[in-house]
């Protein structure tokens, strides 16, 4: 994984520096809220319902252990215990003191973390396939260019005040599991007419007030042209981007009003009249430094199965099961990647606590490389973990409560922290979220039921990706009362579609029933092997309408 250098460990202990002093003038009354705003937002720190929160960047969702550790004692010294890992493959802390700050990300830079460019209006944490690297329908290694694109990204200044938040997602696999289709930029490794190495951009993708999925501008851009390119996109949008508007200031908004065509061509125009400018290019030395940081490790020559773990799969039916939707195909033949559910039946989608993250490293460690992946559905990723230690894994996670057998399932849900601590937020999404989960708590059910992807907004800034959710719950307000639509449909893979909203909303009570004729009308009319989202499609939104408002 990568190192800071010189410059990064600079840069993080002066940005350290100066906001301890702005927060000694906040304390002091030398700067009122108005003031310190843009100063704290421009460090992570978020002023919530109850408390500041702390949003700290892991940049592509890679962590070591050593870093996970770090998280843990500031989890347990300066907060409630826990963090909370996010969508965008950062973490948060929900309850520092003020005063606390400073500390924090002065201990976050002695292991080479920081909250920079987690909020405001400029590019934010670059995310990746969790399973990058080590994927077995993997192109090329997307964390190169990810880490290419957070070093050249962090503190640009052209783009640090653009007209809204910027999120760009790459993925080096035909299997989108970045939901690189509704991020501002997607870039998705392909490969050239000669071969080589190269992206497909899509932009105007994006979630919140006005789901869009992005277009492709290019369909093949050379590696070298990288930077250059994205320069090109940002600067189109940072000249016509509305900054009159909150709500239209996205780039997905201009994409649309401009129309793909025309937007297209702004660009192309821009990238074309770049070249007189020197542009940024993306050196061939420059390239291989990089990638030397995401050389494979030293992996064994292992077998790709073992009598004991045969033995193990076909004489424990918890441990097949957990391995069934916890274990994917590693490029490395006799290793195993292995998701790490942070979604026990009745818990807090994406929370960890502390000793839970403690756990984590340690296991890391024992059965890896000591290296953690942050997935943008809030779990946890081992890259590396030897096929015959699947089943010692399994006993070690048990023993820490984290080995819940529902990745991938319906209680595998994310939700958005939701009126319970956001001050933007409609309605609450965590208890929704518990409720459905413990409803299907039986994993026999839910194991029959399949892969399902529920996803819940507490409003309509779609932090939860409700839109993209096999099922969507968005919180709304009605006169002071919260309810809850709901979408069917969506999808953000590869194949990404939003979802169809059923119809009125449910109440709060009513929800989870909702959901569950919702289940009850797709087992009803499955054929074989059909997932949610294939019966979806062949049989359209009538039959699950007329089941759930059969009753009004």
């Amino acid at each position: 994984m990568y190192r800071y250098d010189e410059f990064d460990h600079t840069l993080v202990a002066e940005r350290v520096a100066q906001f301890r002093d702005q927060v000694n003038r906040r304390v002091a009354g030398a700067l009122t809220e108005d003031e310190f705003k843009p100063l704290r937002l421009m460090n992570g720190l978020y002023l919530q319902l109850h408390a500041y929160m702390l949003r700290v960047a892991i940049p592509y969702g890679v962590l070591s252990a050593t870093q996970m550790r770090r998280l843990a004692h500031i989890a347990r010294t300066y907060d409630k215990g826990y963090g909370h890992f996010t969508t965008r493959q950062n973490i948060q802390y929900n309850w520092p003191n003020l005063e606390d700050v400073p500390d924090i990300l002065e201990e976050l830079a002695e292991v080479e973390m920081h909250a920079i460019q987690t909020s405001g209006n400029c590019i934010r944490n670059v995310t990746a396939d969790q399973f990058a690297g080590v994927a077995a329908d993997e192109f090329d290694d997307p964390r190169v260019y990810a880490e290419i694109i957070r070093q050249w990204s962090t503190l640009h200044p052209e783009f640090s005040f653009l007209p809204r938040k910027f999120k760009i997602a790459i993925t080096g696999a035909p299997n989108d599991r970045a939901a690189v289709k509704v991020h501002d930029i997607g870039l998705r490794m392909v490969a050239g007419p000669d071969g080589a190495p190269g992206f497909e951009v899509i932009v105007g993708g994006g979630q919140g007030r006005t789901p869009m999925i992005g277009y492709v501008v290019r369909d093949y851009l050379p590696v070298p042209q990288l930077l250059a390119y994205l320069e090109a996109v940002l600067r189109v949008y940072n000249q016509l981007g509305r900054r009159d508007n909150l709500y239209k200031a996205r780039i997905k908004i201009l994409v649309h009003e401009t129309g793909r065509e025309e937007f297209t061509r702004l660009v192309e125009e821009e990238f074309a009249a770049m070249a007189g400018e020197n542009p940024p290019a993306l050196p061939g030395g420059e390239l291989a430094r990089i990638r030397a940081y995401f050389q494979p490790p030293a992996y064994a020559d292992l077998p790709a199965s073992t009598p004991e773990l045969d033995l193990a799969l076909a004489g424990n039916r918890t441990f097949a099961r957990w391995v069934k939707t916890a274990v994917a195909e590693h490029k490395q033949p006799g290793y195993a990647i292995v998701t790490i559910s942070l979604k026990p039946i009745g818990g807090i989608p994406g929370d960890a606590s502390a000793d839970e993250m403690d756990a984590v490293a340690d296991l890391a460690e024992r059965f890896g490389f000591g290296e953690i992946r942050v997935t943008h559905e809030q779990n946890l990723v081992l890259p590396d973990v030897p096929r015959q230690d699947l089943f010692a894994l399994w006993q070690s996670l048990d023993a820490a409560g984290l080995a819940t057998a529902n990745v991938g399932l319906v209680s595998d849900i994310i939700a958005c922290p939701g009126l319970d601590y956001c001050n933007l937020a409609n309605a609450r999404s965590i208890p929704i979220a518990q409720e459905i989960s413990q409803r299907f708590a039986d994993l026999d059910r839910q194991h029959d039921i399949g892969d399902l992807k529920v996803k819940i907004s507490g409003c309509i800034n779609a932090c939860g990706h409700h839109h993209v959710g096999h099922i969507g719950i968005l919180g709304v307000d009605r006169k002071g009362v919260e309810y809850y639509q709901v979408t069917l449909g969506g999808d953000a893979t590869e194949n990404a579609a939003l979802g169809d909203i059923t119809g009125p909303s449910f109440s709060g009570e009513a929800i989870t029933d909702a959901v569950e004729t919702i289940i009850a009308t797709y087992i009803g009319h499955r054929e074989d092997g059909e997932r949610f989202l294939d019966t979806y499609r062949r049989i359209g939104m009538k039959p699950f309408k007329e089941a759930l408002y059969a009753a009004h």
